[in-house]
């Protein structure tokens, strides 16, 4: 069989004798390392007033829990959850800050809705819109909404009516079993034949 490899060409699957001898020689001490993030040895894990004040601030402002704790100066997630259930004062200013965040996604919308389009425009003359910038738009807007709505539901959450009887009344509902509702239906059925 004729060979059209070029010469000194090695497949990628087949590693070479020496490749092997070489991986197999290499220790983890002598392998690269990936470079190292530097952070502080210690991050806050003492609750303060300062620090729950600003990730509370900027957590209304819209910054995420996660992005807030991956500034060096404050605890990390873990920590801020742990806090939530040994500090009640803390659990009700991020509860508030969350409702707060929902207000700040809904006034985002209006800002990201009113943001004008890139044009283009063809050889012709023709003017275009451009349709991935509208796309990416209407994901981000459609992501706030949904945040807004599951942060603040009763201002920002899905509605849905419920009436009742005219004049307000309540409907009152009861566990029927199966007869029950069978009994039902045949004297709905019986008065609109009567009817």
């Amino acid at each position: 069989m004729p060979e059209t490899v070029k010469k000194g060409f090695k497949s990628p699957a087949k590693p070479s004798k020496a490749a092997k001898q070489v991986s197999s020689a290499t220790t983890p001490e002598k392998r690269a390392e990936a470079p190292k993030i530097t952070r502080p040895a210690h991050r806050p894990v003492e609750y303060t007033e300062e620090i729950a004040e600003e990730v509370c601030w900027r957590l209304a402002h819209g910054e995420s829990l996660v992005s807030i704790c991956s500034d060096d100066h404050l605890p990390h997630c873990a920590t801020i959850y742990r806090w939530l259930i040994r500090f009640p004062i803390f659990c009700e200013m991020y509860a508030r800050a969350r409702e707060d965040q929902a207000d700040t996604n809904a006034d985002e919308i209006l800002k990201i809705a009113d943001e004008k389009p890139p044009q283009f425009t063809d050889d012709k003359g023709r003017v275009y819109l451009d349709q991935t910038f509208i796309q990416w738009q209407k994901n981000r807007i459609d992501a706030r909404k949904w945040t807004a709505s599951k942060l603040k539901p009763r201002k920002y959450g899905d509605r849905m009516a419920v009436e009742g009887v005219e004049g307000g009344a309540t409907i009152k509902t009861e566990d029927a079993s199966a007869d029950k509702f069978l009994e039902i239906i045949r004297n709905m059925e019986m008065t609109k034949r009567a009817g």
